[in-house]
């Protein structure tokens, strides 16, 4: 299922957030995008329709196995893509930026050949 990029951004906080803490509640994740609690609320039902995040009694959220999956290949592409850009010449707060945007568009194939390309320098 093609998931938009607003539900992949969703996917990629609570991924950030829950390594760095074992309880992600919506307001930390509205804290950290910069969203209202509707949004949020409205974002993490999305996500759980689509059986990506599930919450707990405590209203805590946890992204499930699939979740998890997704997360980390965006998360991977969001960190390959800034290093890339700053490798390039690009300073951190634009290449950040701007891997962002174009983490949701990139086709596998040309971010798998992207990885390839990096992955020669990584090893010198």
């Amino acid at each position: 299922m093609t998931m938009r990029e607003s539900g992949e951004m969703y996917l990629e906080t609570i991924y950030i957030l829950s390594r760095k803490s074992s309880s992600v509640r919506g307001i930390d994740v509205g804290a950290y995008m910069g969203f209202s609690k509707p949004s949020v609320s409205r974002a993490v039902g999305l996500l759980k329709k689509q059986g990506l995040a599930v919450t707990d009694e405590q209203g805590f959220i946890k992204l499930t196995g699939e979740g998890e999956a997704r997360a980390k290949r965006i998360y991977e592409r969001h960190t390959l893509l800034t290093r890339f850009f700053i490798d390039l010449g690009v300073d951190e707060e634009t290449a950040a930026e701007d891997a962002c945007r174009i983490e949701h568009y990139l086709s596998d194939k040309t971010f798998d050949a992207i990885k390839k390309h990096a992955k020669k320098y990584e090893d010198k």
